[in-house]
């Protein structure tokens, strides 16, 4: 079926959005994940059906229900089932286990869990220790002490929007890796106002049907992609699980318009071989953040579909920038402030520095419910990130004359060498240019003089080869000496999350092993007078 134009939604909560697409559309196809579509009517009784059944658990305005769930269709029915009853949502990694599992359930304060089958195997030792009292599985074999999805969908009753734009909608954790976890307290007029800060920069427009592989329990999936659909008139199909050997295919299948993903997916796809089918179905628009400028016109090239890549956020505030697709471009940066920010670049003292410099990025609302509303449970540290009334994203960047911010580095990611600032990320870009290098992720190690030697994390492309000289005369040139990597650590694989992220954590806690090359060892350390 061809999408059908919807009209962008000027509702302030969740709920109100849905509810005017609902009366303006209620036969309309607006989202899959999975074979079937389903309209607003659909989704409007399903919903109604869960949040009765919630609330036969207890759940009301303000109650937390936690979810560990792949991307399925019960995550969407979930999202607005709480957004009906005003209650809160804390949508965990599924992936996580172990004690970071356990600190998450029960920092979030959850009554009642939402799990598949493998999800409730992973939580069910853990919960002496939280506050859980019910928990529901959608799919696997249910026991004395769960309940079946299927059993909290019985009697329909409406519900009146009862939230307030202010009012908390998800728990949303910003690393799922370490017991220092910090949950982001997201209200609904802030999921509103990502939706709306997106369509004001065209990258979505009534009668889209975006597809994503964006995971549902991640900011992407539910504010960047579903949020942006729901308020700008636009329809969704969610992928299941990211295949880049059958992407374009499903999303052409699905009558797709815009592809959404991080650029690592976009990445994959041109890895894929090439088809005399990849420019079949010309897409209005693909946004891959972040893709480096060549992998863009490639990707418009064989797949002829415009592609977006000057955008920038987290999950305290998404997005810091967005560039329009069909106005004002300067690829290779980060893109020009959101229309619901302001930004400026600041040195440590909280003072701004001059135009074209780096500093850290820090960012304000210009209107309400444009931002996060702080750290779950932890007020000091709010605090902190709120230094001078500007939100701290911890973030590098530089600002130009013409309003472009362009992403430096991580502020925990710029090491500190020889007295000297080092940007990880710009190394890594470097080396990608070895063409023995398929991937590389640069962390630091401790250094014997208290600051960091650098360890290079190299995937080499299929079939190549390097050797310790070879590296090493290759960097020679290009970098400054103190820039040149200590330690290479040649592996079959880089550590990655749900979004194909590398997980820096990972590798600084490795270490230096036996097996890696330590070029100061070997006589090839990097001397200050080579850059002279």
């Amino acid at each position: 079926m061809t999408p059908q134009a919807g009209a962008v939604a000027v509702g302030a909560t969740v709920d109100e959005v849905f509810r005017e697409r609902l009366a303006s559309e209620p036969d309309a196809e607006f989202v899959k994940c999975g074979s079937e579509w389903l309209t607003f009517a659909q989704l409007d009784d399903r919903t109604d059906r869960l949040a009765a059944g919630l609330a036969s658990l207890g759940v009301g305005r303000g109650t937390t229900v936690a979810t560990l769930l792949p991307n399925r269709i019960e995550t969407v029915e979930i999202l607005l089932a709480v957004a009906k009853l005003g209650a809160v949502q804390a949508p965990l990694n599924y992936w996580l286990k172990g004690e970071f599992l356990e600190y998450q359930l029960g920092d979030c304060g959850a009554s009642v869990l939402i799990a598949d089958g493998l999800g409730y195997a992973a939580a069910r030792d853990l919960l002496a220790s939280t506050a859980i009292v019910h928990c529901v599985v959608v799919d696997g074999v249910p026991s004395d002490s769960t309940i079946p999805y299927a059993d909290l969908q019985g009697e329909r009753r409406p519900f009146e929007s009862v939230s307030e734009p202010g009012d908390l909608m998800s728990i949303m954790y910003t690393s799922g890796t370490t017991a220092a976890a910090k949950g982001c307290m997201l209200s609904s007029g802030y999921y509103v106002s990502v939706g709306r800060a997106y369509g004001l920069r065209r990258w979505c427009v009534p009668g889209d049907r975006m597809y994503t592989g964006f995971p549902m329990f991640h900011t992407s999936g539910q504010m960047v992609a579903f949020m942006t659909a729901l308020v700008n008139g636009a329809s969704i199909s969610i992928a299941p699980e990211f295949h880049a050997s059958t992407f374009i295919e499903d999303a052409a299948a699905d009558g797709a318009t815009t592809l959404v993903g991080v650029g690592v997916m976009g990445n994959l796809l041109l890895a894929q071989p090439p088809s005399a089918a990849d420019g079949a179905h010309p897409f209005r628009l693909a946004v891959w953040v972040p893709m480096g400028e060549e992998e863009q016109r490639r990707f418009e090239e064989r797949f002829a579909t415009p592609v977006i890549s000057e955008g920038y956020g987290q999950t305290e505030c998404v997005p810091i920038t967005v560039s329009a697709p069909d106005g004002m471009r300067a690829r290779g940066t980060s893109g020009q402030v959101s229309p619901l920010l302001e930004v400026a670049i600041v040195d440590g003292a909280d003072n701004e520095v001059p135009l074209g410099e780096a500093g850290e990025i820090v960012v304000r609302p210009r209107v309400p419910n444009a931002m996060y509303s702080g750290y779950w449970r932890k007020p000091d540290i709010t605090l902190a990130a709120w230094s001078s009334l500007w939100h701290h994203t911890g973030d590098f960047g530089r600002l130009d004359a013409d309003g472009f911010v362009t992403f430096v580095d991580r502020k925990k990611d710029m090491l500190r060498r020889r007295g000297e600032n080092v940007s990880a990320l710009a190394l890594e870009n470097l080396i990608r240019t070895h063409p023995a290098v398929a991937d590389v992720a640069v962390s630091p190690v401790p250094g014997p003089f208290g600051d960091d030697d650098i360890k290079a994390s190299i995937v080499l492309a299929a079939g190549a080869a390097l050797e310790p000289g070879e590296f090493r005369e290759f960097m020679k040139d290009k970098v400054a000496y103190f820039a040149v990597p200590r330690y290479v650590d040649l592996r079959d694989h880089l550590p990655v999350n749900a979004l194909s992220r590398v997980m820096k954590h990972v590798l600084c806690d490795e270490g230096v092993t036996e097996a890696m090359w330590d070029l100061e060892r070997r006589g090839l350390a990097a001397a200050e007078e080579e850059s002279a």
